[in-house]
């Protein structure tokens, strides 16, 4: 059946607000109430997609911390550290890492306006030296306490926010779409609507089809796809 307009007009005044130009990359966090919370932040934040390296032969699992959270916002596999840096700094993305070190600056110091991805490292043992040395910049945030750093997930909401502080203060907060590419809201928007659709026109290699305004499919398709919209 179609999708129902309030449902339609729901998903559009979410999308609105993601940003393309926000992300962060998790270098081999595994614990699934980690990785379920970063995700539900990353979505409460408007962060369209996030990036993971993880251990070879762990899968990776959510749990219900997430909110269904990995369903709004991809979490892309990289094959390494090196990998994932590359494609973001391709993307124009200032890649933010989070450890202590002599040239570490104080997130509340920095300048998250621009693209920009946190980095954040394992639960036990943060980045590794690898990811150390591709960082643009090192941050830190500030501990008065006899634990010298937060856990991961709440590192991320920590940073996260942060950034959306700096944009709304800058005028640069998208609320209208403007955080997306016109193809890329169009291409999300139509994944989001009509999700086993997407998959179907994937898989046949074709492109999706063209929405009306109210969140019709404007085209004939397969009834047994159009019933499980």
């Amino acid at each position: 059946m179609p999708l129902l307009p309030r449902r339609f007009e729901r998903l559009k005044a979410v999308l609105d607000g993601r940003m393309a130009n926000l992300t962060v990359l998790l270098e081999h966090v595994e614990k699934p109430h980690n990785l379920s919370a970063i995700l539900r932040s990353c979505d409460a934040v408007g962060a369209l997609e996030a990036h993971a390296v993880s251990l070879q032969g762990r899968p990776r699992t959510f749990n219900s911390t997430a909110q269904g959270s990995q369903k709004w916002v991809p979490l892309y596999d990289h094959p390494s550290t090196e990998d994932a840096v590359q494609q973001l700094k391709a993307k124009g993305f200032k890649l933010y890492g989070t450890h202590l070190g002599v040239n570490a600056k104080d997130y509340r110091d920095c300048d998250f306006t621009g693209p920009t991805a946190f980095v954040l490292g394992a639960e036990k043992w943060g980045l590794s030296d690898t990811a150390r040395d591709l960082m643009d910049e090192a941050v830190f945030i500030p501990m008065t306490g006899m634990v010298q750093s937060l856990n991961v997930s709440v590192a991320a909401a920590t940073l996260l926010f942060e950034a959306v502080r700096q944009r709304r203060a800058a005028g640069v907060l998208p609320s209208q779409g403007e955080g997306l590419p016109g193809p890329l809201y169009a291409q999300r928007l139509f994944e989001w609507a009509y999700p086993q659709v997407a998959d179907w026109c994937r898989r046949e290699g074709r492109p999706y089809p063209a929405l009306s305004d109210e969140g019709e499919i404007l085209e004939s398709l397969p009834r047994t796809l159009k019933l499980r919209c």
